[in-house]
């Protein structure tokens, strides 16, 4: 049974290629997978625990905004956008849903998470939102739908995405959206004719690809009116916090989905406040995520020989073992150990 459990340690990564990974197998090296990370995390004694963190934090506070956003780009956003419609839910939500009781279908669970952000972020009609990060989007169509006398402006890094938002709101007579194509690391809304300040700036699982955190937080609260609120929704781990190595050849996440990513720590934002401060903080269970997430895995299984064609076999068989492996991340200890995380900042009073 160990050697079942750490299969997809011992396991090459040629096998799992060639598709000679049984899924039970496969599920059962992701959950080892899972187990041994945690283990690792958390060794130590609770000192020498801290004292990691706080040297990350440092790192991170002192090195480059974001890493490897090339890869980052091609491993997600610049897949052909049929992928997605087959694999995700109507809305094309790719980030965690909400299952709250009497919701059991991933459709109904898009919207139950979206509506939840509505009420967090305290979004109303008549605001300027800007949406950091706002893949196929979801988010940006439902607030340009919601709330019809907003103003939505979405940063994309994708070409495709961007593209396929506009052909949405095209199609749902939305004028109320303006989506721009730029790197987070670089961006100035200023510089695509849309000057600050909003009322809102949201972000849903956009920061996990961000390394230092505190220059983008020091930009959105510039961006902010004085009343303004920055809510943010990203998937975390509740006691650990790691990157995601590319350079390392072990790191199979990191290099062919999540390159240059970070598992922040639920309590990592806290730390970061010297130019936005916690108005209010959330936590959900990581079953949503792992719900989500076999979710999207039945879809791919249901359009496997057309996904096979659209992206190619091997793909295909790696997009299976990353939603299987984020299923069984978000799914261990009963959804315990990691989950989602949400905050809601206003911006420093200014001098």
């Amino acid at each position: 049974m160990p050697k079942v459990v750490d299969a997809l340690s011992t396991l090459s990564f040629l096998a799992l290629d060639r598709g000679l990974v049984p899924t039970p197998v496969l599920h059962a090296a992701c959950r080892g997978r899972v187990a041994k990370r945690l283990r690792t995390e958390r060794a130590g004694t609770l000192d020498e625990r801290s004292d990691r963190f706080r040297a990350l934090v440092q790192e991170l506070r002192s090195g480059a905004v974001t890493t490897h956003t090339a890869e980052a780009n091609e491993q997600h956003y610049e897949v052909p956008t049929r992928f997605f419609e087959a694999v995700l839910g109507p809305r094309l939500k790719y980030s965690s849903c909400l299952y709250p009781p009497g919701v059991d279908d991933l459709a109904a669970a898009e919207v139950a998470m979206l509506e939840l952000y509505g009420e967090r972020a305290r979004l109303a009609d008549g605001q300027r939102i800007l949406e950091l990060g706002c893949g196929w989007g979801s988010l940006t169509l439902w607030m340009a739908e919601t709330y019809p006398d907003a103003e939505v402006v979405a940063l994309s890094n994708s070409r495709t995405q961007r593209e396929h938002i506009e052909k949405q709101a095209a199609d749902r007579g939305l004028a109320n959206v303006h989506v721009i194509t730029a790197d987070v690391a670089t961006f100035d809304p200023a510089d695509h004719g849309e000057g600050a300040p909003f009322d809102r700036v949201v972000s849903v699982e956009m920061l996990e690809h961000v390394r230092n955190h505190g220059v983008i937080f020091e930009r959105i609260a510039r961006w902010l009116a004085d009343d303004g609120l920055f809510f943010t929704h990203v998937f975390a781990g509740r006691d650990v916090c790691f990157r995601y190595d590319a350079d390392d050849r072990r790191d199979w996440m990191a290099r062919h989905f999540f390159s240059g990513g970070l598992m922040p720590r639920d309590d990592l934002f806290l730390h970061l406040q010297d130019d936005l401060a916690i108005v209010d903080h959330w936590t959900l269970s990581g079953v949503h995520y792992q719900r989500t997430s076999l979710a999207w895995l039945a879809n791919l299984e249901t359009h496997r020989a057309e996904l096979d064609r659209l992206v190619g076999t091997v793909q295909v068989r790696r997009w299976r073992a990353f939603f299987a492996g984020c299923a069984a991340l978000f799914g261990h200890d009963d959804g315990e150990a990691f989950g989602v995380s949400h905050y809601l900042f206003r911006p420093r009073t200014r001098p």
